[in-house]
């Protein structure tokens, strides 16, 4: 069994801190601040959100601009990161990671839309080792975020030589995208309403199962090895 983690609303909150240094990024690098306009861009791809913030700030080119808005969004977000105090982990997320650990019938990994630099940021500041994930499929390795879950079955297959098919993964997150995802591929989600998305929300997706948080862990290791 292969569990993947969405990061941001699922493992770990960080105080909003990722669209501020998102939004100081674009000030540094195009000279104007982006105007979000209310949308919500959980569960979205991290170069996507790029492209979608200039689409709606009439910037044109984004990827002209897409190298420099990135190392610039990755040195904000770690001098912010640095100040301590502002990622933390969810509830229940240590404990439920320690315990799927420590099962040799169960493998961790990251299914997220952030940049691997700034994903391993987010973690290691919310006290959590981004090495206790061996399968990991990040924001720059699709266009869209159903191309994740291949590309983490592949690295899982490379990693350990055992290959899976989607049946025998699971995929937790906590917005609709993460839902969506798991469904094109016959997989599994929980989903968790610890994000933007209410429990509701998650249901009226079609999530295998939602939980208000992962703290009850025998719950949620009893569900997910069934």
């Amino acid at each position: 069994m292969l569990v993947l983690f969405d990061i941001d609303g699922t493992l770990l909150l960080s105080h909003g801190a990722s669209m501020q240094c998102f939004r100081a990024a674009g000030l540094e690098v195009l000279g104007r601040e982006l105007q979000v306009d209310g949308h919500n861009f959980g569960g979205g791809l991290d170069p996507l959100i790029w492209r979608d913030l200039c689409r709606l700030n009439g910037v044109p080119e984004p990827e002209a601009q897409h190298a420099a808005f990135r190392a610039a969004y990755g040195r904000r977000l770690r001098e912010r990161l640095a100040e301590g105090g502002v990622a933390y982990a969810l509830p229940g997320v240590p404990a439920l990671l320690d315990t799927l650990r420590a099962r040799d019938d169960v493998a961790l990994g990251l299914l997220t839309g952030n940049y691997p630099e700034t994903g391993c940021l987010k973690l290691a500041a919310a006290g959590l080792d981004v090495e206790h994930f061996g399968a990991a499929a990040w924001g720059t390795d699709g266009g869209h975020r159903r191309e994740l879950l291949p590309v983490a079955l592949a690295r899982h297959a490379a990693r350990t030589g055992r290959r899976l098919t989607p049946q025998r993964v699971v995929i937790v997150g906590d917005t609709p995208h993460d839902v969506d995802c798991a469904a094109a591929h016959g997989a599994r989600s929980l989903a968790v309403a610890t994000g933007t998305h209410p429990a509701e929300a998650l249901r009226a997706a079609g999530a295998t199962l939602v939980v208000p948080d992962l703290s009850d862990t025998a719950r949620v290791v009893e569900w997910l090895v069934a």
